[in-house]
């Protein structure tokens, strides 16, 4: 009777338990504590599992990481999922610091109508793989893991969220179409290699809008094969710019066309909106329809750039021009300090030279010891309009002397 009695006395619990899951599941929330996650350990299988179940369901779902910091190994989370489908991120998910190889922290590939949300945190811990960064060295070289992959996501969108010291760029896009970015923070340290914030490639229609970015690289990347691209309130520095390329490196490339950069401030960057392609292109195709407008730069080095002698590291042939053809840019309403005396500098190719680039309204001013503000240009003849400071290709690009290092 004695074990009769304790039996009985459990039912309620088991009861409880069973109404909580059930309550869960019916509210299609899928919390990862309910499949054995528990902070400050390996929460992988825990995700997996809440995922699998979450993209099964019928109903709208959410994938819910409560409050606390959980560890986390290199996890895919993949579709085509039933219905709607959230991820609901309200902790810390940590990369183990040593791990340098696979693909990314979070991974996530083929979901429709997708929704990552949350005010949590997505820490690479990146210094482990900083230290093996060999990129400056070699042409190619280890691709070290990111902190988010989003692979053929449509219809989708990724707001409020922190990524935090990655390895290697922080989210990377491959083949998303109608993707939006909104309000998300991402730091790494001044001197963290290839910790480019966002990078883009075989997209369209992606929208990075309201979004600080504070890193090692490219604080925005556009590559190759991108079309209808905008980036709009963006606040960047430290860091590269915000970059269209570089173009022309690789076999699989095609054009890029329809990219808008407008309403963002570049702080303390060591450029600040750059087209770049690779003299001795594999590949020729256009990259046109790309404007710059309504941009505050704050003490930026090379403000306004096009550089199709683009050659890091002298992993080049500089003397064989770039054969992507640029055409259709525009540069409005540039406003603020240079760090550098050459403000705007124009490089075309000698045998594919720019075609309507149009320049308005550039008021920049330098304050340093190396000269007056001025512009370099070649093989360009810009339409120019507006305020001019300094005067727009008023003399032209001296030959590259020194290789470029970002």
């Amino acid at each position: 009777m004695g074990l009769i009695s304790k039996f009985m006395a459990l039912i309620p619990l088991l009861l409880l338990l069973v109404s909580n899951a059930t309550a869960d599941a019916t509210s299609g929330v899928f919390d990862i504590t309910k499949f054995g996650a528990k902070p400050n350990a390996d929460v992988t299988q825990a995700l997996a599992d809440a995922w699998k179940e979450a993209c099964a369901s019928a109903t709208p779902s959410k994938v819910l990481v409560p409050k606390g910091t959980y560890q986390l190994e290199e996890s895919r989370l993949k579709g085509p999922c039933k219905s709607p489908i959230e991820l609901l991120v309200e902790g810390t998910l940590q990369a183990s610091p040593t791990d340098t190889e696979g693909d990314g922290l979070l991974v996530m590939e083929y979901v429709d109508h997708l929704t990552l949300a949350g005010t949590g945190v997505f820490d690479g811990q990146g210094k482990a793989g900083w230290e093996k960064n060999d990129c400056h060295v070699k042409k190619e070289c280890k691709k070290l893991p990111m902190n988010l992959k989003f692979n053929f996501i449509t219809n989708s969108i990724v707001k409020d969220i922190t990524s935090l010291d990655s390895k290697n760029f922080h989210i990377n896009v491959l083949a998303g179409k109608n993707l939006t970015f909104d309000h998300l923070k991402i730091t790494a340290p001044e001197h963290s290699p290839n910790t480019d914030g966002i990078h883009l490639g075989d997209s369209e229609d992606v929208y990075i809008l309201n979004t600080v970015i504070a890193t090692g690289d490219d604080c925005i990347s556009v590559g190759y094969t991108n079309r209808k691209i905008t980036i709009s309130d963006v606040t960047c520095g430290p860091g590269h710019g915000i970059s269209i390329g570089s173009l022309g490196k690789y076999k699989t490339e095609k054009e890029v066309v329809g990219v808008t950069v407008k309403k963002c401030k570049l702080i303390g960057t060591t450029n600040g909106v750059r087209i770049k392609s690779w003299p001795d292109s594999v590949v020729s195709y256009p990259a046109s329809d790309m404007h710059f407008e309504d941009i505050e730069m704050d003490n930026v080095a090379n403000p306004i750039i096009i550089d199709q002698e683009y050659c890091p590291w002298n992993q080049c042939n500089r003397k064989v021009p770039s054969t992507i053809k640029i055409s259709k840019v525009s540069f409005k309403n540039i406003r603020g300090t240079s760090s550098t005396p050459v403000a705007v500098k124009l490089v075309c190719s000698k045998s594919h030279p720019c075609e309507d680039v149009e320049i308005a309204d550039i008021d920049l001013t330098y304050s340093g010891k190396e000269g007056p503000i001025v512009s370099e240009c070649a093989n360009v003849k810009p339409t120019v309009s507006g305020k001019q400071n300094p005067p727009i290709c008023a003399k032209p690009a001296p030959p590259e002397t020194t290789p470029s290092t970002d």
